[in-house]
């Protein structure tokens, strides 16, 4: 049998790219911020000749968009900023199966129970706060203890971000629609500042806005790639703690793709080389055995939310938006 060329052996890996699939670009909803991920898209682009059209935004909202789309969708593929977006939409019956070899890269503590999505990063939701204003040991080790009026005027977040409402929802889990009620309540009544992301909330944090912020983790070490002298650090919430909700950005595939080769090409480069580009270039938690998180990150395995199933927080999430719009907090 004859030996390929080099430009034929090429041409060969092209096709395969693509089979099955007809060519052609995949849509992407991406609830996962462009500066984030905008690096990772270009190189999964280099790497397979594959074009992705994205569409950015928030990933609930990404999430209520695919379900009165339904299956006149034109999304490919649901990468969101946390699990709850990722089950909305698998409760919907939007999402298709994932292969078993798929799943099984990343520990069942952090995939859909249903097979429907597959966490790709970790991150957890820490309290970031000014050095200058507070002293660590004045923090407190529940995100409940955040409605003393001690707190009035004093912390910020971002009502409409994903994470959050994960969050919102796990207090729910964990300790009921009324308990909740009251501390959203309570914390409404200590006029906290409201922006728009977790990158807002920590530069105002930086700026002196207010002391202290409800965020995932790796938002600081953004913030201190742009002000390496900013007075911000993290302060972890105590294991178990519904504040300390370990949450995960996620990838599922629409059920309706057109392109379900190219999709899973998505998925398993997530998995693949963008364990390295989370790691590295956003400070969150490779998923994948075999790649460590940067320096200076607690272990992975030491963390502990309260305990929630990721899986359980897709189906809540309706609830917990309509919670939010009832007190005035979205």
């Amino acid at each position: 049998m004859p030996r390929l060329g080099l430009s034929a052996v090429l041409l060969v890996l092209l096709v395969l790219a693509g089979c099955g699939d007809g060519g052609g670009d995949i849509t992407v909803y991406s609830g996962r911020q462009e500066d984030l991920v905008e690096g990772l898209f270009e190189r999964f682009e280099e790497a397979t000749g594959i074009e992705l059209e994205v569409r950015y935004g928030d990933s609930a909202e990404l999430a209520a968009t695919i379900a009165e789309e339904g299956d006149n969708t034109p999304a490919d593929v649901f990468f969101a900023q946390d699990a709850g977006s990722l089950g909305a939409v698998g409760a919907e019956g939007l999402l298709k199966e994932l292969p078993a070899e798929t799943l099984e890269r990343v520990d069942e503590r952090f995939r859909d129970p249903e097979s429907h999505w597959v966490g790709t990063s970790g991150r957890v939701r820490v309290i970031a706060y000014n050095t200058e204003a507070l002293a660590e040991d004045e923090l407190p080790d529940s995100i409940w203890d955040f409605a003393d009026p001690a707190w009035r005027g004093k912390i910020g977040f971002a009502p409409t971000n994903a994470s959050f409402q994960a969050m919102v929802t796990a207090m729910r889990l964990e300790a009921g629609d009324e308990r909740t009620r009251e501390w959203l309540e309570a914390i409404k009544a200590n006029e906290p500042r409201l922006y728009e992301n977790n990158v807002q909330t920590v530069e105002a944090i930086a700026a002196g806005e207010i002391e202290a912020g409800f965020v995932n983790h790796y938002y600081l070490y953004g913030l201190l790639e742009e002000q390496p002298d900013a007075a911000v650090a993290n302060h972890y919430l105590a294991p178990g703690d519904a504040g300390a909700l370990v949450n995960v950005a996620g990838v599922g595939i629409l059920r309706t793709t057109g392109r379900p080769g190219m999709a899973q090409q998505l998925v398993d480069f997530l998995l693949g080389e963008g364990q390295e580009y989370f790691a590295t270039e956003t400070d969150e938690y490779p998923l994948v055995a075999g790649v460590e998180p940067e320096s200076g990150l607690p272990p992975l395995s030491d963390l502990h939310g309260p305990d929630v199933e990721l899986g359980t927080l897709g189906p809540e999430l309706a609830a917990t938006l309509e919670l939010l719009d009832s007190v005035g907090l979205t």
